[in-house]
């Protein structure tokens, strides 16, 4: 199997980046120097307004627009002025680790070491935590959709190539897609031999699984330094202020993204080349060899074949080997994949068709979920099956499709109605939102009104509009299309219009007016305009 990444950047407005698996395009990142991404940077904020019946703070962090702190996204370290606090934290974990033994334990390994359990189980009202103008630290763990802020957390984390540093942990955990009891040991056991500072804690990243001491090592101290740059800034800084910036989307990607398993690294900038070599050499010495500058005449994308895939990403219609297809539809907060056979057989029995097209669709489904950067509730509605038996192997099937994924999903059992839901950590706006923007016609729904709906539309408003007594003349500017359905359709009725007020009707098309467009002018007797009545519809101003 051979897989690379490969890197655009000659164009300095976007970056994208693809990882290629044998041939196919298999992940896609794409960036624009114009859309300035906040996600996971570091700021010291100040509160500004407090929801207490939302439980949330706005903070304002610097960049214009204010994020939504949630009182779940508190570390504990700002309850501590709350009276009480420590004791009802007591009792609540307490009660949680009574839970947790009387339930059917899971891998205790791995169940000891989630970041997430060492949260406190009380959250004091948020009202009491913080107060306008108080400062507080907070990491973007999302952007800002539509007219949603950045989503804000305290709990701070800072990735590294093997280890993710995390002050509020305390501790030192390993990741749970790390299931090897072996190997968690063993990592346990060299990360204390490394004896990190104390009040900080680590997570060994699953890239790290294999990693020597010596790796590791170099990463911890690297981690280590970079806190001590960020300590001096938080105290010094005043705030709204930025504290820690991400890498580029290049180094990012690279840290984040490569493998072993990625056997070349292809670079078409010089300058970028340059910068993902060096990083490589600091971090990953043993890959340096794999990267390569690409100076070919041909666009990169193009070389590869991957420019007309990219461009098949935002098709509504997916075709799927065999004759079925994926059709794929976005709302606000909630995206529908649905499965169509359409010319796809196997072995004359409708059974078996809807079962074998289940599993290329959810293989399938799993890709463009990850190109296409979909987020929030996904609801994919597979065909028809009898058998529980194949429902649970298009549900182990979709779930193996998704562990490649990167971002954090849950998936649910195959409801009544051939339904399975799931959701995926929504970071950034989807690929589709990122690279166009809503139509001017049909305000993003896809549909403008037909010819024969926009005659009605002018109808009601010249039957309104004729009834006023200064009127003597009105002219109607509409869409080509319109004035041949009126003129071909509805001559008869204009005339009735006409003869009951008493006016003049002028229909004028224009062949670069949009479907829906319906402007009307009035004029008196003689041949000024005049203004519209009070009464008259918005629409029959001006659409």
């Amino acid at each position: 199997m051979k897989q690379e990444m490969l890197i655009n950047v000659r164009q300095p407005e976007e970056c994208r980046i693809a990882v290629v698996e044998n041939g196919v395009l298999e992940e896609l990142y794409v960036e624009r120097t114009a859309q300035e991404s906040w996600t996971g940077n570091i700021y010291k904020g100040t509160i500004v307004n407090l929801e207490p019946s939302i439980q949330a703070a706005f903070v304002d962090f610097g960049v214009g627009r204010n994020g939504f702190l949630h009182v779940s996204d508190v570390e504990a370290c700002y309850f501590q002025q709350v009276p009480g606090w420590e004791e009802r934290e007591r009792k609540e974990q307490a009660k949680w680790a009574e839970r947790e033994e009387q339930s059917a334990p899971r891998r205790g390994a791995v169940a000891d070491d989630g970041y997430y359990s060492n949260r406190p189980r009380f959250k004091p009202p948020i009202q009491e935590v913080f107060q306008r103008g108080d400062e507080v630290l907070v990491q973007v763990i999302k952007e800002g959709l539509g007219h949603k802020g950045p989503t804000l957390s305290t709990y701070i984390s800072i990735p590294g190539r093997y280890l993710v540093l995390m002050p509020s942990l305390g501790r030192v955990g390993i990741s749970r897609k790390i299931e090897d009891d072996v190997v968690r040991r063993r990592l346990r056991d060299m990360m204390r031999e490394l004896k990190p500072p104390k009040g900080l804690g680590f997570i060994v990243r699953t890239a790290g699984a294999d990693r020597t001491q010596k790796e590791l090592s170099r990463d911890l101290a690297y981690l280590i330094r970079l806190w001590k740059v960020i300590v001096r800034r938080i105290k010094k800084m005043p705030a709204p202020i930025d504290i820690y910036e991400e890498s580029d989307m290049i180094i990012r990607t690279i840290r984040d993204i490569f493998t072993a398993e990625i056997d070349t690294i292809v670079i078409d900038e010089q300058g970028a080349f340059d910068r993902a070599r060096e990083f490589l050499q600091l971090v990953m010495p043993r890959y340096a060899n794999r990267i390569r500058h690409y100076d070919g005449k041909e666009p990169i994308f193009h070389k590869f074949g991957l420019d007309k895939e990219i461009a098949r990403i935002n098709h509504r219609r997916v075709p799927l080997k065999g004759g079925g297809s994926l059709v794929i539809d976005q709302t606000e907060a909630l995206v529908a994949i649905d499965v169509n056979s359409g010319s796809f057989r196997s072995e004359d029995n409708a059974e078996e068709t809807a079962f074998q097209m289940n599993l290329i669709a959810a293989t399938e489904i799993a890709r463009q979920i990850r190109l296409r950067d979909l987020g929030g509730v996904i609801v994919n509605d597979f065909i028809d099956m009898r058998k529980e038996s194949h429902r649970r192997q298009v549900e182990r099937t979709l779930r193996d499709a998704i562990k490649r994924d990167r971002a954090k999903t849950k998936i649910l059992r195959t409801s009544p109605f051939g339904l399975i839901e799931m959701t995926r950590q929504r970071v950034r706006p989807s690929l589709k939102r990122s690279v166009y923007q809503e139509c001017p016609c049909c305000r993003g729904g896809g549909v403008v009104k037909s010819p024969e709906s926009m005659s009605l539309d002018v109808f009601r408003s010249l039957v309104l509009v004729s009834q006023h007594p200064n009127i003597a003349k009105i002219r109607v500017t509409l869409a080509e299309e319109v004035v041949e359905y009126l003129n071909n359709k509805k001559r008869l009725e204009l005339a009735n219009i006409e003869r009951d007020g008493n006016v003049a009707i002028v229909i004028a098309g224009k062949g670069d007016l949009w479907p829906e467009h319906l402007e009307i002018e009035c004029f008196d007797a003689a041949g000024k305009p005049i203004a519209f009545p009070p009464n008259t519809p918005a629409e029959a101003v001006k659409k």
